[in-house]
């Protein structure tokens, strides 16, 4: 059973630089998060992430490449129902690699104002805001990524408590370990991954940009919407 703490670039994410190591079997960091803390256990970055930026991974570290991340993405339906980028990738990975029972993410908010600093380390790109097909709700992917993650005995949870597209529940750091995956409703659920799969929008490279001619926006927009219902009407049922 592993708590996984994941780690994105997010201006936050300075905080988890003195935290204690409990209660975190493992530290996926993302991107230039490695440079957060040095005791990562896992740094996921994309085949174009700059070398002069990659850490050389010591005893115990482990570098994970696309080589790695797509295959992980592909068992959980692939990039244009998931959603391509790196903060879902990583989770994907870790929830297909890693079997944890806690994903808890820090610095993955994907909120990015104008006018402040988005970054821990200062400029920086807003990758999840691109014009992309596969991005069209972020917090409908999150909501997708929750509840896959539940059917396989996995919490996400959000250690941040500011602005976040992650529909996530929020926790403290110190709760995390105990943390439990959230109700949701199967049945939308089910519907969703019907539709998935009857439209087989499945890029087993990973390229999917390649093949975007193929997907209909409206239809991952329905999907999308299948997603955040299953999720809220799962939490609203318990409340």
């Amino acid at each position: 059973m592993t708590c996984v703490l994941m780690l994105g670039s997010g201006p936050s994410v300075t905080e988890a630089a003195n935290w204690p190591r409990a209660p975190f079997d493992a530290i996926l960091a993302i991107n230039n998060a490695h440079a957060v803390r040095p005791d990562w256990t896992h740094h996921i970055h994309p085949w174009d992430f700059p070398e002069d930026r990659r850490p050389t991974p010591r005893a115990g570290q482990t570098t994970v490449t696309q080589d790695d991340f797509v295959p992980a993405q592909n068992a959980f339906g692939g990039f244009v129902y998931a959603g391509g980028t790196m903060a879902f990738t990583a989770a994907y990975w870790a929830l297909h690699a890693l079997n944890p029972r806690v994903i808890a993410a820090f610095g993955c908010d994907m909120h990015y104002p104008k006018g402040q600093q988005t970054h821990f380390y200062g400029a920086g790109t807003a990758d999840p805001l691109r014009p992309d097909i596969t991005l069209q709700s972020l917090e409908a992917k999150s909501a997708r990524l929750m509840i896959l993650a539940a059917m396989e005995g996995c919490a996400m949870v959000n250690l941040s408590f500011g602005p976040s597209r992650l529909i996530f529940p929020r926790i403290s750091r110190d709760r995390a370990a105990h943390a439990r995956p959230m109700p949701f409703d199967i049945r939308l659920a089910d519907a969703a991954l019907k539709r998935e799969d009857a439209l087989g929008y499945h890029v087993p490279s990973g390229r999917y940009w390649e093949e975007a001619h193929r997907f209909d926006p409206a239809e991952l927009r329905r999907i999308d919407m299948l997603w955040l219902s299953a999720a809220r009407m799962g939490l609203a049922a318990t409340g």
